[in-house]
């Protein structure tokens, strides 16, 4: 678990210092092409999006619940919403890693098994998200709902994980 936290960090720092392909000069789907904040949700953390082609995104968000940390990456498609400028509707879906303890798991789950153990699965993700058209605020807010599904010990559906994200936008 130690190494993925420098890991994320990396990967967000390598995603928006990329000068690659002039993406500074770029605009997408929502005229930006990369944000950070914070989702909260029953599995709350940081998370990072990226555009990379105009209605196409990545997010990678860190979570934690219950003694519980995961790393989720996510593929999303953006589409423009309710005919309203800088709302788009956006759909995808993606895995999860992480390590859970027992609180994560349950009495039942210590019980039997004594400890806590590695997590991984799929998850979906269905929401809105609206782009402040302010220039000087960038800020953008979403509001999804994803369900996920950790495999392992009788595989455990996650439905109800609704979020809201706020995140900064970095505009080149």
């Amino acid at each position: 678990m130690r190494n993925l936290i420098p890991a994320f960090i990396v990967s967000i720092a390598c995603i928006i210092l990329n000068p690659v392909q002039g993406l500074a000069q770029r605009s997408y789907g929502n005229d930006y092409t990369t944000s950070a904040g914070l989702r909260l949700s029953p599995f709350y953390g940081p998370g990072l999006k990226h555009f990379f082609r105009k209605s196409d995104a990545v997010e990678g968000i860190l979570h934690s619940m219950w003694g519980a940390w995961k790393v989720t990456g996510l593929y999303e498609k953006h589409l423009p919403a309710l005919g309203e400028p800088g709302l788009q509707f956006f759909f995808g879906g993606g895995a999860h890693i992480g390590f859970g303890g027992s609180r994560y798991y349950g009495r039942w789950y210590r019980d039997y098994y004594g400890g806590s153990r590695a997590l991984a699965g799929i998850d979906g993700i269905l929401g809105l998200e609206y782009t402040i058209q302010d220039k000087n605020i960038p800020l953008s807010i979403s509001l999804d709902w994803k369900p996920a599904i950790d495999f392992g010990h009788n595989g455990w559906f996650r439905g109800a994980e609704a979020g809201l994200t706020a995140r900064y936008i970095f505009r080149y």
